[in-house]
């Protein structure tokens, strides 16, 4: 008799336990996941900061914007000083975003596209 009651408190001590352990298991996989997701947003905030250093360091650039593709590789673009060229793009700009219209940043030597810029607004927009 006594060995079953002996049995079921080591059962229910085992369950107990068990239930412990999982808790905390669940407990550290949501802290394994919140500070991964605080990992990828700091990756992602360097890269741009990154980015946004070298192209505060790179020798001049020119203001342009895109007026039409011409294929995959090539785009017309116009620059702000007024001529338009015939383009090339940075293996690292998303090629997607350059549709006409979109403000970019030209390499003042080769005329290649650096980045994208976002869109131009006036002051009186921006207060409304």
């Amino acid at each position: 008799m006594s060995s079953e009651a002996e049995e079921s408190a080591r059962r229910f001590t085992a369950i107990a336990e068990y239930r412990k352990k999982l808790l905390n298991h669940k407990e550290l996989e949501s802290r394994v996941r919140k500070v991964r997701e605080n990992l990828r947003a700091a990756k992602k905030e360097f890269a741009k900061t990154e980015d946004d250093l070298k192209s505060l360091q790179s020798v001049g650039q020119i203001i342009g914007e895109v007026l039409r593709p011409l294929d995959n590789e090539r785009l017309i673009a116009k620059a702000s000083s007024g001529p338009r060229y015939v383009v090339g793009c940075r293996s690292k700009v998303d090629k997607e975003k350059l549709t006409a219209g979109t403000r970019v940043v030209l390499d003042m030597t080769t005329l290649t596209i650096m980045r994208a810029l976002p869109r131009e607004l006036s002051i009186d927009t921006i207060n409304i």
